[in-house]
């Protein structure tokens, strides 16, 4: 237990002030999420249940990924960043489809009950705070990751994002009613109607979700800013170097600049 303590100790003091605020609120909206009422009317209230999604998918990870929590590691996680699976799946392209398709996959399958009565609740949290992480961990690039790619990249998959999520919002907001049969059989005495509860939670996830990710876009616009920077500089450091002196050739004739010639009829 002591070793516990000292190693937390250590660890702390390996954080900066910012690395321990993005992990302390981390913390706490899991918290809030899994511990607080959320936790206990998400799997009576559509609404509330889509609130827990998106601090579970969103929230936490994107909190979680600035931290920086790889490089807390040090070189333990070199290996595994260096192999080819890892640059795979924590690439651009891989984790934002990833984090795109899992909210459709979740309320359009029969996954969505199972994730609120079954087993798979607790591993259901699991699977979103992982697919959430890595999708802000390979976007951010504040720690270190299997390749870099541009920022410019990640604002582009952004945009496509925000389509895919306002359609999802557009879906479950004019759609058919997601689960009626098991919401009709809790037989609730509060809350809205199964209809209205839907709409609710639908304006959740499309609305609240696009303003939570300004944060997210803010980061990305100063990371392209910063990147264009440092090519402006490394541009401006070659223009500046100074170009190699070229050898002035000898004055006098050609057959005195030939050395063998110049050696033999000296």
């Amino acid at each position: 237990m002591l070793l516990g303590i000292g190693a937390l100790v250590r660890l702390r003091r390996r954080m900066s002030r910012a690395q321990r605020w993005c992990f302390g609120i981390a913390i706490a909206v899991w918290a809030v999420a899994t511990l607080s009422a959320i936790a206990l009317y998400a799997p009576l209230l559509f609404w509330v249940r889509a609130l827990q999604v998106l601090f579970l998918l969103y929230l936490v990870p994107f909190f979680l990924a600035l931290s920086r929590p790889v490089s807390l590691m040090g070189a333990t996680l070199d290996p595994v960043l260096n192999s080819v699976v890892a640059r795979v799946l924590l690439s651009p392209p891989v984790t934002s489809v990833l984090m795109l398709v899992t909210p459709w996959l979740l309320y359009l399958t029969p996954w969505y009950v199972a994730s609120m009565t079954g087993p798979l609740a607790s591993l259901t949290r699991i699977v979103l705070l992982g697919i959430g992480f890595g999708y802000f961990y390979a976007r951010l690039q504040v720690d270190p990751v299997p390749r870099r790619y541009p920022p410019l990249l990640s604002i582009g998959i952004s945009v496509a994002e925000g389509l895919g999520d306002g359609i999802l919002g557009l879906v479950l907001w004019l759609g058919p009613v997601i689960a009626y049969d098991y919401y009709a059989g809790l037989h609730r005495g509060f809350g809205p109607s199964i209809r209205q509860d839907q709409s609710y939670g639908a304006g959740i996830l499309w609305i609240l979700g696009d303003v939570v990710g300004v944060p997210f876009i803010l980061l990305l616009m100063r990371a392209l800013g910063s990147d264009e920077r440092r090519k402006a500089a490394e541009v401006d450091a070659e223009l500046d170097a100074p170009e190699p002196e070229l050898e002035a050739p000898s004055s006098g004739l050609w057959w005195q600049n030939d050395p063998q010639l110049r050696d033999r009829y000296r």
